[in-house]
């Protein structure tokens, strides 16, 4: 999903141009303003547990540098690695795994090495109230459970499935989604009992949906690495954009969050 930090495009004809890595994004301003700052439009490429998150920063760096636009496009780790690989253009991803990040570093595309800026578990998203009463990993076996997990190709998914072989569980799901909104929506929409998603997303989700913690999470904790690209339209507001990232007020945004820190 492409999202400034202001307003939402379009989502179809957007889900179109990232799956084909042709992300549209505004063009970008000098690079600095008339008294050096930053100026003109970032493009943010960022896994979409990161959507509130980086939507409050985005927010929060307009306000800091007037004169600059944040634009997001929130969507899986893999999709906008392909993405970034295909020659979209952006100034910063901000993955959901070293291993996916390691798409874009193999390739040469990063301005220096990926910092790690925050870290997240995962948890169980059920209806609010529980109603099938999962508690554990091993429920999610119980026959007639409609359950969905991130396909393995994401974070997400790939964590899951770390964590179902710590339990020594096998789920076969009625879905497999391509990140971990999707994930959760099927839940919100009662189109699935339970998916495993980020406790992030949970907490975001407030009273709509419920959130089990499970103890096999703590064997699967994924690094977030955040990266200025090498072809950063808008350089300058992109380094500042992941100084606020990784600094203390940014930290707060994201812990407060529920991401753990680095």
């Amino acid at each position: 999903m492409i999202r400034s930090a202001r307003r939402a495009a379009g989502p179809a004809a957007l889900a179109l141009l990232t799956a084909l890595g042709l992300t549209a994004c505004s063009p970008s301003s000098s690079p600095a303003s008339g008294d050096g700052g930053p100026s003109g439009t970032v493009t943010v490429f960022a896994a979409a547990s990161l959507e509130e998150s980086f939507t409050a920063l985005g927010e929060r760096f307009e306000k800091e540098h007037p004169g600059t636009e944040v634009t997001f496009n929130f969507n899986g780790s893999d999709s906008l690695a392909a993405g970034i690989v295909g020659g979209a253009p952006a100034d910063v991803f901000a993955a959901a795994s070293p291993a996916t990040m390691k798409r874009v570093t193999d390739e040469k595309l990063t301005a220096g090495d990926p910092v790690t800026f925050a870290r997240n578990r995962l948890a169980i998203a059920t209806a609010p109230g529980n109603p099938h009463g999962v508690g554990s990993l091993r429920d999610l076996a119980a026959a007639g459970l409609k359950v969905v997990l991130c396909d393995e190709t994401v974070p997400c998914g790939a964590a899951a499935r770390k964590a179902l072989t710590a339990a020594g569980v096998e789920v076969t799901p009625a879905s497999y989604e391509q990140d971990v909104k999707s994930a959760l929506t099927k839940v919100r929409l009662d189109e699935a009992d339970a998916a495993v998603v980020y406790r992030t997303d949970v907490r975001a989700a407030g009273d709509k949906v419920d959130g089990v913690d499970f103890p096999e999470a703590a064997q699967a904790v994924n690094d977030y690495p955040i990266a200025l690209l090498e072809h950063a339209p808008n350089a300058s507001a992109a380094r500042a954009f992941v100084a606020l990232v990784t600094s203390p007020e940014g930290q707060k945004v994201l812990g407060k969050a529920g991401f753990l820190a680095p």
